[in-house]
């Protein structure tokens, strides 16, 4: 798994977070800068946003991403 995969995840995890949040666009888009526009298409999967807009985003969710090092490794990989 890269770190594609990872960043689709992580994407998944924010969409679902704004799903279940009672923040409206509007609201998340004042809080975090970003735009309404930019907001619908990362909720579609047309796109995604940059990792400032997720670090945002998830402070306006009472969210934390959490970077931290694999419990193991395959040999070879």
């Amino acid at each position: 798994m890269g770190m594609i995969w990872y960043m689709s995840k992580l994407l998944d995890e924010i969409r679902e977070a704004i799903r279940a949040s009672d923040k409206t666009r509007y609201r998340l888009s004042k809080e975090t800068s970003i735009p309404q526009s930019q907001l619908s298409r990362l909720m579609t999967g047309e796109k995604g946003v940059s990792l400032d807009a997720l670090e945002r985003l998830a402070e306006a969710l009472g969210l934390e991403i959490i970077i931290r090092p694999k419990r193991w490794q395959r040999k070879g990989g």
